[in-house]
């Protein structure tokens, strides 16, 4: 699942949806959500990556 900016209209105004997967947030300036695309793929790799170090028991809440 790939975080995504797409361009969208929203009454008659170019604004931009960042997505990942059915889930999305509309921004106003195109840099904003670029911002926020960045830290969405950061947190993202983060909680691929701890995933993939934690013990299955770690996972689970206590």
């Amino acid at each position: 699942m790939d975080v995504l900016i797409e361009p969208v209209e929203h009454s008659g105004r170019p604004q931009w949806q960042v997505r990942l997967g059915v889930r999305g947030i509309t921004f106003d300036e195109e840099l904003a959500a670029r911002q926020f695309a960045a830290q969405l793929r950061q947190r993202k790799l983060w909680l691929q990556e701890r995933a993939r170090t934690e013990e299955p028991s770690e996972l689970q809440p206590h």
